[in-house]
This record gives C-alpha cells, structure tokens and sequence, in this order.
C-alpha cells in the first residue's frame, strides 16, 4: 500500500482516467462498427468525420497508437469510398 500522500492521489487519478480512457475507448470502437455496418453513403459519410476525430482524440492521449488510428481511419475510408 502507498505512504505517501502524492501516491495515493495517484492511485484515485490514475483509476479515474482508466475508466474515462475506457469509456471513450469503447465508445470509439461503437462507433467503426455502426460506420462498417452502414450500407448508405450518405449516412456513412455523414457519420465518417465524427468517428475520425474519436480516433485522433485516442491517438492524441496514447489510448491507442498514432499508426493504429492511422490504419484505421485509412480502412474506413476506403469503406466509405467503396460504398
């Protein structure tokens, strides 16, 4: 168990940060599945930006890696081109 005062403020932050990360994390990957799941094109390409920027906003904060959203976004894109 931590002793110091600034370790067990680090414990609450850190547990309070796990579950905003998971939380948008898991949301994010809601969102590409409802995205792969559209068979309009203009739905799909309304929907696109939103989810792009989810990524970005992952990739900014290290939830995930910068080259992951990369492919990613490229895969969803030649999704929403293809359809």
């Amino acid at each position: 168990m931590a002793n110091h005062k600034s370790a067990l403020k680090r414990i609450r932050s850190n547990e309070s940060k796990r579950l905003i990360n998971k939380y948008q994390h898991k949301t994010t990957r809601n969102a590409i599945k409802n995205l792969r799941e559209l068979t309009d094109k203009k739905e799909a390409e309304a929907l696109f930006p939103s989810v792009v920027s989810m990524l970005d906003k992952l990739a900014k904060k290290n939830v995930i890696h910068a080259n992951k959203a990369a492919n990613l976004k490229s895969g969803l894109a030649k999704h929403v081109a293809a359809l």
